[in-house]
């Protein structure tokens, strides 16, 4: 990859991955229902899972699924099942004080891995990068640090809504706060359906 490559490309990832989508909503919640400590595996799933995401289709797996475009099919009714449910779950979170017992509880590293799998931004996301920014004929290394790049600019930028959650805690000690919160979160990842949806 050129230098004007790997510029072009480390401004789409740090745009793509610092604007609204499934990710950040979850990590914004995330950081507002358990705080940075108990959300770090969660961030760490999303970029790990989705820099290995980048690697697998660079490598062929986008190829396959052309091949199959029942997989596709059935990745999006994934994707929105599993939306909905997480919407649902924190649309019904239990409004009890921040850090006691509740029906929510923080993402784990491998679904948040898993979860790339079933994000509609990230497939946006991976496809864009892989067409646009890697150049044809590269090879493995290229297409490592294409995925390195992306983890690198990821983390912070995610990590930025995770910040932003956990500042807002103490203002959302009130239940009927956090509860008002917690359904605003789940009509956004609801809006997010939307990419998956309208796809023909």
């Amino acid at each position: 990859m050129t230098q004007e490559q790997l510029l072009a490309a480390s401004l789409f990832a740090a745009v793509s991955s610092i604007t609204p989508g499934p990710n950040n909503t979850l990590m914004l919640a995330s950081g507002v229902n358990f705080g940075v400590k108990r959300s770090l595996p969660h961030l760490a799933g999303i970029t790990l899972g989705f820099g290995a995401m980048l690697l697998l289709l660079g490598l062929g797996l986008n190829a396959l699924l052309s091949l199959f475009p029942a997989l596709l099919q059935v990745l999006r009714f994934a994707g929105v099942t599993y939306l909905l449910w997480l919407a649902f779950a924190l649309a019904r979170a239990t409004p009890a004080a921040l850090g006691s017992a509740s029906t929510l509880q923080p993402m784990g590293f491998w679904a948040a891995v898993a979860f790339q799998w079933v994000n509609p931004k990230a497939w946006v996301m991976a496809t864009t990068a892989l067409t646009a920014y890697l150049p044809a004929h590269a090879g493995w290394t290229q297409l490592a640090l294409l995925s390195g790049l992306f983890m690198l600019i990821n983390a912070p930028c995610v990590g930025v809504w995770l910040t932003c959650g956990n500042a807002m805690r103490a203002w959302l000690q009130d239940p009927r706060r956090r509860r008002a919160f917690n359904l605003t979160m789940a009509v956004a990842l609801l809006l997010s359906l939307y990419p998956l949806l309208r796809r023909e």
